[in-house]
């Protein structure tokens, strides 16, 4: 079943005591995403992060002729209203092209503040293929004032051939609990998998080369994105179903499962489980109440104090089907499944 929260807030309208009472009346409530501006779109697989008093925001370029370059940072002291301030690589590395012949942009990036370096763990691939890889790119700030400001590129992470089984893309770093690293990925093929890190890193673990499936679909077996966060004792996985970048005819959507244990098994609301194609929905085209932005998915989570804020994107019906940035905090139900308001 589909779940969905509404949040009202009231407020008072006192009248002259000469003029008769007034009754209460709804002070205006927006959302973050109705208030959004500036430099929005298109944005593709969003990924958020906070540094400081700033918000940094990561996403898919896919073509080198974008820019200004591979990977756009966009930054905001409110989350409302965004600027592009630069990009992570001016162009594409050298081990991506040689690795992945044929691919022109990077996708689907992930950034966390790992060992006192931001990480950017990002896609290389072609449309449709799993011969992928994942890199990863390291700065020690992401303030662009500071003389310490610099994106090292630290290669190869972990690649997919036309052989293998699974696609690497769209990966996804979490520490678990123990202080053990993970990083998810997967899309389409058989699913969404995970691999243990080397803290040190940031790369495969030697001593534990075990790949872990975490969800998979029936055939076409459209799942991807994954993004894992740990909270009130579970695991809680997101994942896109369907499909993207077909602009607003796109049937892109986002589920939840929850787990005790990082590697899974990863449940929905009635306990049935994501290996199995099962996902508990938390963002969907049907819980638009204005039809605007269609396939909402990839999303990307950032944690601040007790509070989750959820980025991903969305096609814009009245903007050509554009990819656009949506925002919204995470609410959480009594029984500990979350709930976002579109």
């Amino acid at each position: 079943m589909k779940r969905c929260a509404a949040v009202a807030v009231a407020g008072l309208m006192l009248g002259a005591q000469s003029a008769p009472p007034v009754p209460p009346s709804p002070a205006p409530t927006t959302s973050i995403n109705d208030r959004m501006a500036g430099d929005i779109s298109p944005v593709h697989d969003p990924a958020l992060i906070r540094a400081g008093d700033t918000w940094y925001l990561f996403n898919t370029v896919s073509s080198e002729n974008e820019p200004p370059g591979l990977i756009h940072i966009r930054t905001s002291k409110d989350l409302v209203t965004w600027t592009k301030v630069g990009a992570v690589f001016a162009k594409l590395p050298e081990w991506a092209k040689t690795t992945v012949r044929g691919t022109k942009g990077l996708w689907a990036p992930d950034v966390a503040f790992v060992n006192g370096q931001y990480r950017v763990y990002y896609s290389v691939s072609t449309f449709g293929s799993n011969h992928s890889a994942i890199g990863l790119a390291t700065s020690p700030t992401l303030d662009q004032r500071s003389p310490d400001y610099k994106w090292t590129d630290q290669g190869l992470v972990y690649a997919s051939t036309r052989a293998s089984d699974h696609n690497a893309i769209d990966p996804n770093f979490i520490a678990d609990r123990e202080g053990n690293h993970w990083l998810s990925f997967g899309s389409f093929w058989t699913g969404l998998k995970m691999i243990r890190l080397d803290p040190a890193t940031g790369k495969p673990s030697t001593t534990d080369k075990t790949l872990y499936p975490i969800a998979r679909r029936a055939s076409p077996g459209a799942v991807e994105a994954p993004f894992i966060i740990d909270r009130g004792g579970y695991y809680y996985l997101f994942a896109s179903f369907d499909s993207c970048c077909r602009g607003a005819a796109s049937t892109y959507y986002t589920v939840v499962g929850r787990s005790k244990a990082v590697t899974g098994p990863y449940v929905d609301y009635d306990g049935k489980r994501m290996m199995q194609g099962y996902g508990q929905v938390v963002l969907h085209a049907s819980l638009d109440k204005t039809r605007r932005f269609r396939g909402p998915g990839h999303p990307g989570i950032a944690r601040i104090g007790d509070r989750e804020i959820m980025a991903w994107h969305a096609y814009d019906a009245r903007n050509k089907g554009v990819p656009t940035l949506r925002i919204a905090p995470i609410g959480w139900t009594k029984d500990g499944w979350p709930v976002i308001a579109q």
